[in-house]
């Protein structure tokens, strides 16, 4: 199936694209487990394409999809078996699904240059799968096995990184609230540690934030440690994994203190709105997740989701982009990235836009610049 749309006097092609994972031919309704919508310019082959994969957001219609196609580029928007179900989430069967992606476009595509971009969570999922398809370094969970085909994936020729954080153990620890006493009670809280108590601030001094800091951490090794307790009870009853939930997850001093990292970001705010509402809320990240899905994606001790581990396995040519009034993603994310790549050529630039580049012409400016970097490099 494909159909056509024209922008900035260009035509873009758009053909959905349904295939089977290694291991997973179709899910029980029909659907193919791996799932996208290839763009590109009407009439044109291109032999250079961009893919792009989230976590879990559906990643079919990429904000940057049509404009990197008038541009003259392919973009594969491609989502993995775990598009909208990231509490089931296993890091190996999502990079498994990624390379059928990128072999998509090298063996049917008619793509000879692929360029990975890593957008927003996005950013260390490409990481991970660049890294392990050329220093292959994943192990299974405990009481599982890896992925057929996670050992063989095809490398991108290019990394780009926009608005991305160093994973996702990362970033929920630094949203998380520290000042949590019961994982088992939404109300339990610390009043010394409440980032919403005026007693505390904004401003906040060096010294809560320091102490603020250690209870996130703290907090992500209790859950941790409450999960392989739980894991190994369940195992030995015969079960194989439970659901659990993660509340109030909208609490980094940044988003309620401007003066933390200052940007040109709108004060007390966050993805969800303002901070205090939104950490009370339903609506986080790991508000749903299950057992092994923790230890796959959100532990700090556990997770090989961190960007940390992959970025210096990362030696093609590399781009990190940044908007500077992002709520949710901040300088320190970027400069991170920059300096724990592996490649030679790496180029880091901050735009002025939000997360999702929504500022008038901010979407053309980074479209026009990762246009132009490609161009300079093949």
């Amino acid at each position: 199936m494909s159909y056509s749309s024209i922008g900035a006097n260009v035509t873009v092609e758009r053909e959905f694209i349904g295939l089977p994972s290694v291991n997973l031919p179709r899910f029980g309704a029909g659907g193919h487990p791996c799932q996208g919508v290839y763009h590109r310019p009407a009439g044109k082959r291109p032999t250079i394409a961009v893919i792009a994969t989230h976590y879990q957001i559906d990643f079919s219609e990429h904000y940057m999809a049509e404009y990197l196609a008038e541009r003259g580029y392919g973009f594969l928007g491609w989502n993995t078996r775990f598009r909208g179900d990231e509490s089931h989430f296993v890091l190996d069967a999502a990079l498994s699904d990624i390379g059928v992606g990128v072999r998509w476009l090298r063996e049917e595509a008619g793509v000879e240059t692929v360029v990975l971009l890593g957008n927003s969570g996005g950013g260390s999922l490409m990481a991970a799968y660049q890294s392990q398809a050329v220093a292959p370094s994943l192990t299974p969970l405990e009481g599982m096995r890896l992925t057929p085909g996670v050992d063989e994936l095809p490398a991108g020729d290019a990394y780009i990184s926009s608005a991305a954080h160093l994973g996702r153990p990362e970033v929920l620890t630094s949203w998380m609230d520290g000042s949590v006493t019961d994982e088992n009670d939404p109300l339990a809280t610390d009043p010394a540690l409440d980032l919403f108590n005026p007693d505390n601030g904004p401003s906040y001094s060096d010294d809560f934030v320091a102490r603020y800091r250690a209870a996130q951490t703290a907090r992500n090794h209790r859950i941790t440690d409450w999960v392989k307790a739980e894991l190994a009870r369940l195992t030995a009853a015969g079960y194989h994994d439970r659901p659990f939930s993660v509340a109030r997850t909208w609490a980094d001093p940044r988003m309620v203190d401007p003066a933390l990292e200052p940007t040109k970001r709108e004060p007390n705010s966050c993805y969800a709105g303002v901070p205090k509402r939104a950490n009370r809320s339903v609506f986080g990240i790991a508000a749903a997740t299950t057992l092994r899905s923790w230890l796959s994606l959100w532990s700090l001790t556990d997770s090989q989701t961190r960007a940390s581990a992959h970025l210096p396995n990362i030696t093609v040519p590399a781009l990190v982009l940044n908007g500077n009034r992002d709520t949710g993603v901040f300088p320190s994310d970027a400069a991170a990235i920059h300096d724990q790549l592996g490649a030679s050529d790496k180029q880091s630039h901050e735009l002025d836009a939000d997360h999702y580049f929504l500022l008038p012409g901010a979407r053309d400016e980074q479209a026009d610049l990762i246009s132009a970097w490609i161009a300079e490099r093949f």
